[in-house]
């Protein structure tokens, strides 16, 4: 499986930015997939996953409320609605994938496939 993230770009404290995470590979419904960032100096965290058997998303805490996952197993997407967005959301996004992952797996971060990220910008 092959992931490309995009959607990031520049947008000011309480706007909102739609980031899109696109596979390749024909059984893309089996994975279960989770975003994740890395601001600078720090460590990678995870934000938001959604699993591959229809179970509710789940959320960082920084997040809930604010940030939506959801995917189009037709095309091969995942999406990740932010809304509300505060500077401390400045990011590289990344998105990642695993066939059949759980949920402990996906917040671990231990994925089999990770996409190129994508920057997020949150001015105050």
């Amino acid at each position: 499986v092959q992931l490309q993230a995009s959607g990031g770009g520049l947008v000011q404290a309480g706007g909102s930015l739609r980031l899109s995470c696109a596979a390749s590979g024909r059984t893309f419904s089996r994975y279960s997939v989770g975003w994740f960032r890395q601001a600078p100096g720090k460590e990678r965290e995870f934000v938001a996953a959604i699993m591959w058997n229809s179970r509710s998303p789940y959320y960082a805490d920084s997040v809930k409320g604010r940030f939506s996952i959801s995917r189009d197993n037709a095309k091969n997407t995942v999406y990740l609605q932010m809304n509300s967005l505060k500077p401390e959301d400045t990011a590289v996004y990344y998105c990642a994938a695993e066939e059949f992952a759980t949920e402990r797996t996906v917040v671990a971060g231990n994925m089999d496939y990770w996409g190129k990220g994508t920057q997020v910008t949150v001015s105050s």
